[in-house]
């Protein structure tokens, strides 16, 4: 069995990369921080301490220096992961710039480390087939941001390792993540797949003009989100018939086959579609004020964070 992660090491410290050293720091574990810009290490402590500051004030954190205490920023590579039992890496989303800084850990790293990449859809064989110690490497996408929203996917590559899968899922439950195993790996994963498909459907009835933009994302904002806070796609379901799911499944599976037949040939998201739907949205916030906005929704991420946890949801 493979020892409980002491060590951890973050590469690539923008928002997701920050959002990961708080998931660990937070749950007591010592966390080295690299990026390849200097620009981002000089401001990756206080940006952290900026989001501890406003988790303590919403009950998410106890004592914002006893986290950063934990913190170390490094000026190379290899200085962070050397000694790590974990890595995430959080560099930028194109599988050229993943496959040479997994190139660069797997050269620096201990061969009984676990690596993994914080790929939102594309997956480790793309990027990490090179590497001496591949087994070691799998995805680990979290939703962003990180340390609000504790959800984590971990997609092995073919040939990775099934202990380390194992081993990180049991890990990342440990720092208070969620997390789920895609048992193969499938463009998207399981999250985006998901969230896929509702955008997919959001934009086909913007363009047909069934409803507003606004309205669109009022109806999941105060209707299907609501549940969704708490309850998957299949609970849901389960207990919106009587007899439970097979009973819904037989009320209503004819309309969902319908509806899935009318979306056979979807289309790309058009330029003029696209305008169409940032048109809409600047009228609700100016482009300047999305920043502000970005604050507003981890506040409240942060507050429903706490909701849950006091009521064990």
């Amino acid at each position: 069995m493979m020892d409980a992660i002491r060590k951890v090491a973050i590469v690539g410290a923008g928002l997701v990369g920050r959002g990961w050293a708080i998931v660990f720091a937070r749950a007591g574990h010592d966390v080295t921080i690299y990026d390849g810009s200097a620009d981002i290490r000089a401001a990756v402590l206080d940006k952290i301490r900026a989001s501890l500051a406003d988790m303590q004030e919403a009950g998410l954190v106890d004592a914002v220096d006893a986290v950063m205490r934990r913190l170390n920023v490094v000026d190379t590579l290899e200085g962070a992961v050397a000694d790590a039992d974990y890595i995430q890496e959080s560099v930028l989303e194109v599988r050229d710039i993943k496959e040479a800084v997994c190139l660069e850990i797997d050269r620096a790293m201990r061969p009984d480390a676990v690596v993994g990449s914080s790929s939102s859809g594309i997956p480790a064989s793309a990027f990490a087939g090179s590497c001496a110690n591949r087994r070691r490497f799998l995805v680990a996408h979290p939703v962003n941001p990180p340390h609000l929203i504790p959800l984590v996917e971990l997609v092995p590559a073919p040939w990775t390792d099934a202990e380390a899968v194992a081993w990180l899922r049991v890990q990342m439950q440990a720092v208070g993540q969620a997390a789920v195993t895609v048992r193969k790996e499938v463009e998207g994963f399981v999250l985006n797949r998901l969230q896929g498909a509702l955008l997919n459907e959001a934009w086909a009835l913007l363009e047909e003009g069934v409803a507003s933009a606004a309205d669109i994302d009022l109806t999941v904002s105060h209707g299907l989100g609501y549940r969704w806070s708490f309850m998957g796609p299949f609970e849901t379901i389960d207990l919106n018939a009587p007899g439970g799911i097979a009973d819904y499944a037989r009320r209503l599976g004819p309309l969902y086959h319908s509806i899935a037949l009318a979306r056979r040939d979807p289309a790309p998201w058009s330029e003029g579609l696209v305008a169409k739907a940032e048109e809409a949205r600047r009228e609700k916030l100016s482009a300047s004020q999305l920043a502000e906005r970005s604050a507003w929704r981890d506040r409240n991420l942060m507050a429903l964070a706490a909701h849950k946890r006091s009521t064990g949801v």
